[in-house]
């Protein structure tokens, strides 16, 4: 049974646990509506982008030849996952469910025979990830300087990619990353970067737009894909940190409900072994009492 002191310096520990959460659930509360914004105006762009790499890959002309990060390198054998997670801790389950698909789709690929490379943006995720994929990992690129992500810091990402992709290190590259839908609910999603994932065109049933480009579609798409790769980066960044945001304040909420009622339980105990303590105090003076 601890003694009372004990309990006082308990009580005063939760207390004060209690107070770190809920000031982190403040702030998180007010980064993440600046990061929801961000991440929400990012989808439009990215959408339109994917859309005319669509309709530009539909009409390309299958006699000439397809831009490499269209047709890809015409071999499965080596996969690079780009695992984008946070700098910080704190934040539910977020950095886990990331890593979690990451690491089963590595130990798919593995089983199938294939080479795996890896490259984590986010020091959260490279910790996880290099208990088991210590030789598949590449490089880590830490962001935990920068506040406010730009594009200016996801292009040299994707411009990494590429010159890997250029230089034959892999054929098939994946990126991971947590799609933002609300505080409580933050979807891990696998987007497959190159060859480039686009989807399929709608068939053309009714009236439809015809647009003549100019230059050709293999110019076009030769300039648009490598720029669609760090949009996607891009946007892959702004819904992690939005993401990040909301799971922290569900966790740091959590959290202090948590701690409110350890404080409440650990408040009825002190109160029941000081009323016990006085009890037996004022039993052994009547004793005395008596017995003189």
């Amino acid at each position: 049974m601890p003694s009372l002191k004990d309990l006082r310096n308990r009580i005063s520990s939760v207390k004060s646990t209690q107070k770190i959460t809920k000031a982190m659930q403040m702030v998180a509360a007010a980064k993440l509506r600046r990061a929801q914004t961000a991440a929400e105006a990012a989808r439009p762009y990215a959408k339109r982008m994917e859309t005319v790499l669509a309709h530009l890959a539909s009409n390309f002309d299958a006699g000439s030849q397809a831009p490499a990060l269209l047709a890809g390198s015409g071999k499965d054998d080596v996969h690079l996952l780009l695992v984008c997670t946070a700098e910080r801790g704190l934040c539910g389950a977020f950095n886990s469910s990331i890593v979690r698909m990451a690491r089963e789709h590595a130990l798919s690929l593995m089983a199938r025979g294939k080479t795996v490379k890896i490259i984590c943006v986010g020091k959260k995720g490279y910790d996880q990830l290099r208990r088991q994929f210590d030789k598949q990992i590449m490089e880590l690129i830490e962001l935990r300087s920068i506040h406010n992500v730009a594009f200016s810091n996801a292009e040299p990402i994707g411009k990494k990619v590429i010159g890997l992709f250029e230089a034959g290190e892999f054929d098939v590259c994946t990126l991971f990353f947590s799609r933002f839908r609300s505080v409580i609910a933050q979807i891990p999603t696998a987007t497959q970067l190159i060859p480039a994932a686009l989807p399929a065109q709608a068939s053309s049933t009714g009236a439809h737009a015809a647009y003549d480009y100019e230059p050709d579609e293999a110019e076009i798409l030769t300039s648009l894909l490598p720029h669609n790769i760090s949009v996607q980066v891009f946007g892959a960044l702004l819904e992690n940190a939005a993401s990040e945001q909301g799971a922290r304040m569900s966790a740091m909420d959590n959290a202090t409900r948590n701690a409110g009622e350890m404080i409440r339980k650990q408040t009825q105990i002190y109160n029941r072994s000081r009323q016990a303590m006085i009890t037996k105090e004022l039993i052994e003076i009547i004793s005395g009492a008596e017995a003189l």
